[in-house]
């Protein structure tokens, strides 16, 4: 299934999600994360799509897959955070 979601992090930035994930086995198989936010390195909102896709779809879940990504790349975000992220990728589902 395919779904979107535009989100106003709070105190933050614009994020919108673009997610298909299989209602089935309840994982992201494609996610694309854009927004008028910004992360640093460059590749940072790469790393953190690459490790959802396959991730079960919790917020639990999610949060700590965000986290560790940003912890093992030193990602640093303006505008958004690893539970604004999560909160998006959410509401394409809720």
């Amino acid at each position: 299934m395919q779904a979107k979601s535009v989100y106003k992090v709070p105190n933050g930035k614009l994020l919108k999600i673009s997610l298909h994930y299989d209602e089935i086995k309840h994982v992201v198989t494609d996610i694309q994360i854009t927004g008028d936010f910004f992360a640093y390195p460059e590749e940072a909102i790469e790393l953190i799509e690459d490790a959802v896709r396959q991730t079960t779809l919790t917020k639990d879940h999610l949060l700590q897959t965000i986290e560790r990504v940003i912890n093992e790349h030193h990602i640093e975000f303006i505008g958004v955070d690893a539970e604004g992220l999560t909160e998006g990728i959410m509401r394409c589902v809720t």
